[in-house]
């Protein structure tokens, strides 16, 4: 289907660069010409799509979600079979798609089952990057077995957003099979985190050895590993052995964004799970213990952003919300926009994310020839970020792949 886009006013974020009166063409999914002024004629064109002045602008991408954890309580999704599980997870991803994220990259739980049936329009949703299930160590932030449970881990088949591997041997090993599982990239958990029951976020969880092993395994495979970490003694260690992105950072030091610098790094914030479970306590289901850690978190979280941006660090978007929570997906540009620019809160949400995907040039970005993810909304979202928070007033189209979803009529 080609479709034309006319009187547009175009958003290109890494540049900043915007046009009036622009037109786009999108043919065979992708962005296939574009300009100013009149269109050249065309009888091929199969739908018109008049923006009036709105901004058509890349889609968005946010790198840090779980489409699995569909509910807050543990005690139900442990029941759940893997087809429910996939279930309720792409109903989830059509609503991420109705809220303008055009990519998601999963960063623990979701599979290739989920990211083919998308792509082949079984079920609508974003363009899904999936890297399987994170890595932990026995007690680490994937571990979420009770104190007085003594059983052990054996075969790891359920849907779940971790697997526990110990040692160098079977870490590599792991690597290796969600590698082979189709794994876009690899999560490690190197530090304690809020939900987890058994370790304090100060806690460094792997050796340099062992995140070292994973990360010879991704870059064999042509993949990268990112890190769970807050406490900056598991950051540094692990920007030092390798690894390519940092998830959360709420505790960053001075020596974390020397690394993150050094590296050409990657920190994805993800300041809203924060706000959104500790607005929602009792949804949430945490323990108080937990609670405490939420805290502790939740307090350094605004400052290590600004750290970050103050220094010119690689920031990519990232919600990490879990159950009904998901709605609030769009909340972090709010969060965001309190330290950052509005502009600079967007790239991180296009065209640094593509960077960190390593889908720059084909996503983030209206260039020709790139993948044609476009929203149309109402306003400018640089003079004010309110227009990407409030999709059910400002989004008018998504259009992921040359496929439009009408989101609001007009």
């Amino acid at each position: 289907m080609r479709i034309r886009i006319i009187n547009a006013r175009t958003l290109e974020p890494a540049t900043g660069e915007r046009e009036d009166a622009a037109w786009l063409d999108l043919a065979d999914g992708v962005i296939a010409d574009r300009g100013t002024g009149t269109p050249p004629p065309s009888d091929t064109v199969d739908r018109v799509i008049d923006a009036a002045g709105a901004t058509v602008m890349p889609g968005l991408i946010d790198a840090h979600v779980h489409l699995l954890v569909t509910s807050m309580d543990a005690l139900d999704r442990a029941s759940w079979s893997p087809g429910y599980a996939t279930v309720r997870a792409l109903r989830e991803a059509g609503a991420m798609l109705r809220r303008g994220f055009t990519t998601v990259r999963d960063v623990g739980g979701a599979d290739h089952g989920m990211a083919r049936a998308i792509d082949e329009g079984l079920a609508p949703g974003p363009r899904l990057i999936f890297g399987g299930k994170a890595l932990s160590q026995t007690g680490g932030h994937g571990d979420y077995r009770s104190l007085d449970d003594d059983s052990q881990p054996c075969c790891q088949l359920k849907p779940h957003f971790a697997r526990i591997a110990d040692g160098v041997d079977e870490v590599r090993r792991a690597a290796r099979d969600e590698f082979r599982k189709g794994a876009q990239h690899l999560k490690v958990l190197v530090s304690g985190g809020v939900a987890s029951p058994s370790d304090e976020i100060s806690a460094v969880q792997y050796t340099r050895e062992e995140i070292a092993a994973a990360v010879t395994e991704a870059e064999n495979h042509n993949r990268y590993v990112t890190v769970h970490a807050y406490h900056p003694s598991a950051v540094n260690m692990a920007l030092a052995a390798g690894a390519r992105s940092v998830e959360h950072g709420n505790l960053i030091d001075d020596e974390s964004v020397r690394l993150l610098l050094e590296r050409d790094a990657f920190l994805v914030p993800t300041i809203i799970t924060y706000e959104a479970m500790f607005e929602a306590v009792q949804a949430s289901g945490l323990t108080g213990a937990s609670l405490h850690k939420l805290d502790e978190v939740r307090l350094g979280a605004l400052d290590a952003l600004e750290r970050a941006h103050r220094a010119g660090v690689n920031l990519v978007y990232g919600s990490d919300l879990l159950g009904s929570l998901q709605t609030r997906q769009l909340e972090e540009f709010t969060i965001r926009a309190r330290v950052q620019p509005p502009l600079d809160v967007i790239r991180s949400a296009t065209s640094t994310a593509a960077q960190l995907l390593r889908l720059e040039g084909r996503i983030g970005t209206l260039a020709v020839g790139a993948d044609a993810d476009l929203l149309v909304v109402d306003g400018d979202p640089v003079d004010d970020i309110g227009v990407l928070t409030s999709p059910d007033r400002h989004l008018r189209h998504v259009i992921r792949g040359g496929t439009v979803t009408d989101v609001a009529a007009r």
